[in-house]
């Protein structure tokens, strides 16, 4: 996998990480902790974000003072439904961006991801993607997502989760090595279920209340 995983270990993300790992955290805390954490996510998954500089006037002066590039447009996708708690964070940081939706839910029995919903901005060709979803772990899911969205043409994706099994980042890394993976944390195995081992259960139930 090499430079194609980066895993962001900065202490206030895996803080929050833990927090969100334990049993008893509420629905309303795991949402919460959720938000926080996709702030820092895309403030260290933007770090590559080009510049300019333009004459501002300070109080005390004028400088060329660095700004986005205007040309620089990104659009999150998120996995539904889990995404939806990341996708909301990162907005908070970047209002800016556009938004696109997939669906995708696991055959439970194949483990197949199947695809439902599928909507994201006309002009996603001139934009770069992030494609966002709390937890990679057979790496199907992640998979058709990025197969799907190449075949809109956008300029660039990355992927950004919360959580990683080491078997479902190989696979991915596999199908797509041109994908850039950003993750807070690369667990110890997949259960014979396919979730995340130790993990944090499932994510979309826990963010959303459900069973």
């Amino acid at each position: 996998m090499g430079n194609q995983v980066t895993v962001i270990n900065h202490p206030l993300i895996q803080h929050k990480l833990t927090l969100m790992r334990r049993a008893e955290t509420s629905t309303v805390k795991f949402r919460t902790l959720l938000k926080e954490i996709s702030l820092l996510l895309a403030y260290e998954v933007t770090r590559d974000l080009p510049l300019k500089t333009e004459l501002i006037q300070t109080p005390i002066a004028q400088m060329e003072a660095p700004v986005l590039a205007p040309d620089k447009k990104l659009v999150i996708v998120a996995i539904q439904r889990a995404g939806q708690g990341i996708l909301d964070g990162m907005l908070e940081l970047i209002p800016s961006a556009r938004v696109g939706h997939i669906g995708l839910y696991r055959d439970p029995k194949s483990l197949i991801p199947v695809e439902y919903y599928f909507k994201v901005p006309h002009d996603i060709d001139k934009r770069d993607v992030l494609i966002v979803d709390p937890m990679l772990a057979t790496g199907n899911s992640a998979i058709a997502a990025v197969e799907r969205l190449k075949s809109t043409n956008p300029l660039s994706i990355k992927f950004v989760c919360l959580l990683a099994a080491p078997e479902g980042l190989e696979h991915f890394c596999s199908i797509h090595p041109d994908i850039a993976v950003y993750t807070a944390s690369i667990d110890d195995k997949l259960d014979e279920l396919g979730y995340i081992i130790p993990g944090l259960g499932d994510a979309g139930d826990r963010l959303f209340g459900t069973k």
